[in-house]
Formats: structure tokens, sequence, C-alpha cells
């Protein structure tokens, strides 16, 4: 288990958890941060599936397609990425948008239940 493998800067929003490198990703996979940041969800959907991130087991690339998904209204998408995520063999830590720092599976379950949260508040 890597720690430090990657490290990942997570800005919390309503319902989502947005993950992205604190390094370049020059040799990394892209995340969409850049899309999800600017808040366009659905170019990061488009970009994270083209880049077969949906089958990905990195958690900070399927925390940001959870959040696409979320961003676009497709819940049960999103909860099936954020849930890859904290079922993922990798694991690294994250920073949090307060500068804590975090195990992905934590910053995935957090997405996941602000997502529930979210979702049973709407249900209501």
């Amino acid at each position: 288990m890597s720690l430090t493998a990657l490290a990942a800067t997570l800005l919390l929003s309503q319902a989502a958890v947005t993950a992205a490198p604190a390094t370049p990703l020059n040799d990394r996979i892209d995340v969409a941060y850049t899309e999800l940041s600017s808040g366009n969800a659905q170019a990061a959907v488009s970009k994270l599936e083209t880049s077969s991130a949906a089958k990905s087991e990195d958690p900070a690339t399927l925390i940001n397609l959870g959040a696409a998904y979320a961003a676009n209204g497709q819940t049960e998408k999103a909860l099936v990425a954020y849930r890859a995520a904290v079922a993922s063999s990798d694991r690294y830590d994250l920073q949090l948008a307060d500068g804590s720092w975090v195990d992905s599976r934590a910053a995935a379950r957090l997405a996941l239940n602000n997502l529930l949260r979210t979702t049973a508040r709407a249900s209501r």
C-alpha cells in the first residue's frame, strides 16, 4: 500500500468530492480536474469515459468520475464510481480543501456519504 504515490487536492462541493493531482500529470492519468473545477461536468464525463476511467482502479479518477456523474444528475452511476473508489486496491493520501490529509478510501467514503445525504434530502 503506497500512501504517498500520488498527492491530490480535494475540493469539497455540496454533493461531491473532486480530486486533482498536486503534481503535473505529464505521465499520469488525466482525472478531468480542469473540467470539474470549471463547472463543466459533461466535458469531465466525456473525457473520463473516453479514457476508460469507469474501469480504472485509481481512486482520484473514480472520485472525479463520480463527481461528474453527480453533477449531471446521474446518481446511480455516481454511486457506482464512488463505491469502486472505496473498494479500490490502490490507496494513497489525498489533501482535503481544509488542508488535512486523508486516505483515498476515506475521501471516497466522504464523497459517497455526501451524495447519499443529498439524495436522501431530495427524496423527502
